[in-house]
């Protein structure tokens, strides 16, 4: 049981510099209380005619300490916006009819669960149009926009083992009853312990009405859902194995008869197809997959095929990147969403395999840490909306119409008063030659020979990648007097799948060696105070952290976030059991457990001399706690200097959600870094 005084020192250690009382004047720097500022865009939806966008908008209330998200218009070519869905409750998933009348949207307004609500675009009047149990998803509007498809999750009955003595006596107050569980995946990250339930298909007239449900079975349907021109069929993934379970990456794509329910499977080679797009005029559907081959990495391939499922064809079979959305661009070609070189980018892809870049500037939601991603939509003029970003914004709005254009400047309110760090890319040689790409943060203000120390910061993973997109955990280190490393070791993604897959089967590996290099690099920069070095990550980064104190004494102090410290213990106790042994190391801990020991940051425990803080969330289910909890005492046991700070109420993906606990956890480090900082080393500038 841990103890209070295990975080009384680290209370105590807070920085001013991001603890600062309201009252105080204007910082020029990025504060933990500026989290609250912040506002950025997110799914993106641009009017069939490309006149209007509707996007949500999502920022941090102060008084909730929660993300709030509503729903925005903006002129495609003014930039002038507007709210339209703003009160109170979460207000998301903008979706336009077909003739962009009216406009589809998922809302909590009225309280209890999320319901699905269609605004008459002309007059501004918005009806409610269902009252469900549960939360609707994936919604598509039928052709003729008299009708919505959604995905809702349809209960179960719990199984039963037994039961309670019948001899309860009125009014008494006994335990609640057992929980059996039977599924192999019983709880997820951020969703927790699952409810007995399948998501399924339903239908409900765009004027409101009982809704339909058109499928049925103890599977999951999964979206997006895309309609056939004719309004008579639907299209969708669902992996229909009868041991689905054990097999979770092999889905098809499916045709839905709306009205007689029948199914029909168009794919069926081993692996996940899913994301099925059908063009304008219906005689193609796109979708995204791959053939499996039990790699830890495989890239996801655009591919086509007519609508009756024949002639099936890879078109981004050259490209050697994930494909991670698509949208039709008229009946002959898609715009595609990728990642490349840190960078994520939209592209023109015509059925005949040939790409046109359009633009690199796209930026995602995850704010904390410079991560890829975005969303995009397109019109049926060829104009596409997509969120956009650099190294000093969060997502902003942008619109692509033969050039990109910036729309919105959503926290140039409180970002535009602020020195922010700048972000440059360095370079790395690897030992076998290879070339590894880094981005280095500076702080604000540098006094000409001014060295810095710095934060090594491990991106999660680890098939993932960071790039020079703003980052709030970075900007705060930075406005601490830090410098921040982040780098895209062997097994990131977009650079292709050769380069991500030098980690398969040997994670970690000689990933070490070309994060050591990126630092080696830093330093010879000559802004890096070489005697003043840290290392933090999370996920698969607090993996890579914990292994590298296990390697080297080079780190004056480490955190690592939410780690996996013992593979054989992760792989049963994660959230998805059947996946991660199998696509992971090849085999079971009881099958080859020294395979999953060597490469167990535990195993290098004893070697550990560094300084080293936990944090994890409390409910965090993909790493679970038990992992940072054994860690921690671990190193209790051998007397290395550590903490163990936990998140209240935060999973692993949402370790950062709420904004003061955002702020808070970067205080933390910084505080853990500042104890052991050589304050006689070269001194950083701000």
């Amino acid at each position: 049981m841990l103890r209070r005084l295990t975080f009384l020192p680290l209370l105590a250690l807070s920085l001013p510099a991001l603890a600062q009382p309201a009252t105080e004047g204007p910082n020029r720097t990025f504060q933990g209380r500026d989290l609250f500022g912040l506002q950025w865009a997110s799914d993106p939806q641009i009017s069939p005619d490309g006149s209007q966008i509707a996007y949500v908008r999502r920022s941090h209330d102060i008084m909730t300490d929660r993300a709030r998200s509503t729903i925005w218009l903006v002129d495609a070519r003014t930039g002038a916006q507007s709210p339209l869905v703003a009160g109170s409750g979460a207000h998301m998933s903008p979706r336009w009819s077909p003739d962009g009348k009216r406009l589809a949207y998922v809302s909590t307004a009225e309280g209890g669960a999320p319901q699905l609500y269609v605004r008459w675009m002309a007059t501004g009047q918005t009806a409610r149009i269902t009252g469900l149990p549960d939360s609707p998803g994936a919604l598509s509007w039928s052709p003729d926009g008299t009708r919505i498809a959604y995905l809702m999750r349809v209960p179960g009955e719990a199984p039963k083992l037994g039961s309670a003595p019948s001899n309860k006596p009125e009014g008494a107050e006994w335990a609640k009853p057992l929980e059996v569980i039977t599924s192999v995946q019983y709880r997820t990250d951020e969703g927790g312990y699952g409810k007995p339930g399948f998501d399924h298909i339903f239908l409900v007239s765009a004027d409101g009405g009982a809704p339909r449900q058109l499928t049925f079975g103890q599977i999951d349907d999964g979206g997006p859902l895309s309609w056939a021109p004719d309004g008579k069929t639907l299209y969708f993934s669902a992996n229909h194995r009868k041991d689905w379970e054990r097999e979770p990456m092999d889905s098809e794509v499916y045709a839905l008869n709306v009205d007689s329910g029948a199914l029909t499977a168009l794919t069926d080679r081993r692996g996940p197809d899913a994301s099925p797009v059908v063009s304008p005029d219906g005689r193609h559907i796109a979708w995204i997959g791959f053939e499996d081959k039990r790699l830890g990495y495989q890239n996801a391939t655009l591919s086509v095929m007519d609508a009756d499922g024949r002639n099936a064809r890879v078109v981004t079979g050259n490209l050697d990147r994930t494909v991670d959305q698509a949208r039709w661009n008229g009946n002959a070609a898609l715009i595609i969403q990728y990642d490349d070189h840190g960078m994520t980018r939209l592209a023109r892809v015509g059925l005949d395999g040939r790409i046109t870049q359009l633009t690199g500037d796209l930026a995602g939601g995850g704010i904390d840490r410079p991560y890829t991603g975005g969303d995009f939509s397109v019109s049926h003029d060829g104009a596409v909306a997509y969120t956009s970003g650099s190294a000093q914004r969060p997502a902003d709005l942008s619109v692509w119409r033969g050039g990109a254009r910036r729309l919105t400047w959503l926290s140039d309110d409180v970002l535009g008063s602020k020195a922010l760090a700048s972000v440059r890319k360095i370079t790395a040689k690897a030992a076998d030659g290879r070339e590894v790409e880094a981005w280095l943060t500076t702080p604000a203000g540098a006094a000409p020979g001014g060295k810095y120390p710095l934060i090594l910061e491990i991106h999660g993973g680890p098939f993932a990648a960071y790039g020079p997109h703003f980052s709030t955990d970075d900007q705060l280190y930075a406005s601490a007097g830090y410098a921040v490393l982040s780098v895209n070791p062997r097994g990131s993604t977009s650079y292709g799948e050769e380069f991500a897959n030098l980690i398969h089967h040997k994670y970690p590996g000689d990933d070490y060696g070309d994060l050591m290099a990126a630092v080696d690099a830093a330093i010879a920069t000559g802004t890096i105070d070489q005697d003043n070095l840290f290392v933090t990550g999370g996920s698969g980064g607090g993996v890579l952290t914990a292994w590298i104190v296990g390697k080297t004494d080079r780190f004056k102090a480490a955190a690592t976030q939410k780690p996996v410290i013992d593979w054989a213990s992760f792989a049963l106790t994660a959230d998805n059991p059947a996946f991660f042994s199998r696509y992971w190391f090849g085999s079971y801990p009881w099958e080859d457990y020294q395979s999953f020991w060597a490469r167990s940051p535990l195993s290098l425990v004893g070697n550990v001399k560094t300084p080293t803080l936990v944090v994890v969330g409390s409910e965090d289910y993909r790493t679970p706690v038990s992992e940072a909890e054994q860690y921690y005492a671990a190193l209790q046991l051998r007397s290395v200097p550590t903490a163990l700070v936990k998140i209240p109420g935060a999973a692993h993906g949402t370790i950062a959600a709420r904004p003061s606990q955002s702020a808070a956890k970067a205080s933390a480090i910084l505080a853990w870094f500042e104890r052991y900082r050589n304050k006689g080393g070269a001194a950083g500038q701000q």
